[in-house]
């Protein structure tokens, strides 16, 4: 099998999807207090700015900038993905006798790999950020981009980004690794 390489611009900006392996789980978004600490953590020793993001109940989409000297986004959702799943074995969530699938740090709970886009442009960043924000409608979970507590949207609504009603009907087409 070839070895996939990723891109390793440091101090760019990046679009992310990243799945769980059974895909009708809801493990993200009843467990989000769990992510978050677990995104702060990772934040504080490697620092990386969130510019968008959406948790849905078993997949997530990011826009992530990097420190301008770091390109290391795998190291980030390495450790994201490892303490998640390490919180929720420590809580009797997961059951560790079968989560287990290779060595110590892989478990069954995440897909292994995931899709990343280096963003190009102005024009690139605000198209990955709208399919971020409409994403909860595109996936039925929603019949607004408001309504769905989970994401960046509401930031860019309080920062006069976008309105409220953004995110009623329509949305962006394009591919972004589903």
């Amino acid at each position: 099998m070839p070895r996939y390489i990723r891109a390793a611009t440091p101090g760019a900006t990046y679009f992310f999807t990243v799945t769980l392996q059974d895909r009708q789980s809801r493990w993200l978004t009843e467990h989000i207090g769990i992510l978050r600490r677990c995104l702060a953590l990772t934040k504080a020793k490697h620092p990386f700015h969130i510019d968008a993001m959406v948790v849905l109940p078993e997949h997530l989409h990011a826009v992530w900038t990097l420190p301008e000297d770091d390109a290391n986004f795998p190291l980030r959702w390495l450790l994201i993905k490892r303490r998640f799943t390490r919180q929720l074995l420590c809580d009797g969530v997961l059951d560790a006798s079968s989560s287990r699938r290779r060595g110590d740090t892989e478990r069954a709970l995440w897909n292994r790999r995931y899709w990343e886009h280096q963003i190009r442009d102005d024009d690139d960043f605000g198209h990955h950020v709208d399919y971020i924000h409409y994403n909860p409608v595109k996936h039925g979970l929603v019949t607004r981009a408001a309504d769905w507590p989970h994401s960046s949207f509401h930031r860019y609504v309080r920062q006069g980004l976008l309105r409220a009603d953004w995110g009623l009907a329509g949305g962006r087409e394009g591919r972004y690794g589903e």
